[in-house]
């Protein structure tokens, strides 16, 4: 059922550790397995998307929107004649570095690293799978294939890819990861942005009548409005949403149809050489922006969010500080590691929101949330 251009694992570009292949499982559902399993999977469940975790029981953390987007992925996947698995392991393995409360603790965390190496949530990702996960005898990290590492590294500067190896290549020629991974780009911001209109109105601090100003929402929720006379609440934002989300989809399967027919790749590495070809179309790339930009203007940027956002800086920068001051405070492995400043940036980054509020109340004495 596999398409030419998809990547075949069978033909993968190795694991950093060779390794006997797995009697039942082909590689890329072995590197999917071995990411469930991780440690730093199931911190995602105490991991701020939007909201923190204790403002709300419904509100997406990082693990469930990284279910959406393998989810998204999967499907767009087998439409499109991709490896569905090497999909999932992307998706399921694109969050895990993230920082305790989300984008504002990666800004603080970054901004305490900035004459240390800087910190970035895409290579910390990289990091965790390569070194951090510390399950086998043999080697660190799960020892995931070529193909899946470079998936996970969305975003990369240049110095940084000049020490990565093969998989920090491509940012230095400029060619593109696979067709997978372009897809998984793609399948996460189909995901948070419709998961941030349905928490911000849950929240409070959208509503409905401030969405219709987006044509990409108000139009779906025009179709609902006709389609079910008298529909209104959550049913009418779910519909919408819904309609929204599921035209996203169509329109990434038809325009990448049409990009793969004008190019014809004839296998995964061809595809790499070529531009972008999973991808939205003008149109829909266009009202995307838009939406982001309600987005980032009306929730992300509201001021309650704000002031909790700032509190998770607060926490991080305190940590970072306590931490450098007194290593012993952290466990052995970290104190004792020979880039101090990394193995704070390490620690911190691993930490949930919980457990970073309650390290900073013991460290500090301080209360902020």
């Amino acid at each position: 059922m596999l398409a030419p251009y998809a990547s075949r694992p069978e033909q993968t570009r190795g694991r950093r550790h060779p390794e006997t292949a797995a009697p039942t499982r082909n590689d890329f559902q072995r590197d999917r397995d071995r990411i469930v399993h991780s440690t730093a999977f199931r911190r995602l469940v105490y991991k701020t998307q939007v909201f923190l975790n204790h403002e709300g029981d419904l509100f997406r953390t990082r693990l469930t929107h990284t279910l959406e987007v393998a989810q998204l992925g999967r499907s767009i996947a087998r439409t499109l004649g991709l490896h569905e698995d090497l999909v999932e392991a992307i998706a399921l393995a694109h969050d895990l570095g993230h920082t305790p409360f989300g984008h504002a603790g990666q800004d603080a965390l970054h901004d305490c690293m900035r004459q240390h190496g800087g910190f970035e949530h895409n290579l910390q990702s990289l990091r965790v799978v390569d070194a951090l996960e510390e399950r086998y005898p043999d080697f660190d990290g799960l020892n995931l294939t070529f193909e899946t590492r470079e998936g996970i590294l969305k975003h990369c500067s240049r110095e940084n890819a000049a020490g990565l190896g093969e998989v920090g290549q491509r940012f230095l020629e400029r060619t593109q990861p696979s067709l997978e991974a372009q897809l998984c780009n793609l399948a996460d911001e189909i995901a948070y942005n419709a998961h941030d209109i349905d928490d911000g109105v849950r929240s409070g601090l959208l509503s409905v009548e401030q969405l219709e100003e987006v044509e990409l929402f108000d139009r779906y929720r025009r179709e609902a409005c006709r389609d079910h006379p008298g529909l209104t609440g959550r049913r009418l934002l779910f519909e919408a949403i819904r309609r929204m989300l599921s035209e996203q989809v169509y329109d990434v399967i038809g325009t990448t149809r049409a990009a793969l027919q004008a190019h014809q790749p004839e296998s995964a590495d061809a595809a790499r050489q070529l531009q972008p070809l999973v991808l939205f179309s003008a149109s829909m790339a266009g009202e995307g922006q838009v939406l982001k930009w309600f987005l980032r203007v009306n929730l992300y940027r509201h001021p309650q969010v704000v002031d909790t956002t700032n509190r998770g800086k607060q926490v991080v920068r305190d940590l970072f500080a306590a931490y450098v001051a007194a290593p012993e405070e952290m466990p052995e492995a970290y104190a004792r590691a020979a880039d101090l400043h990394r193995a704070v940036a390490d620690y911190i980054a691993g930490m949930t929101d919980r457990y970073a509020i309650r390290e900073h109340e013991r460290l500090t004495g301080q209360r902020l949330f």
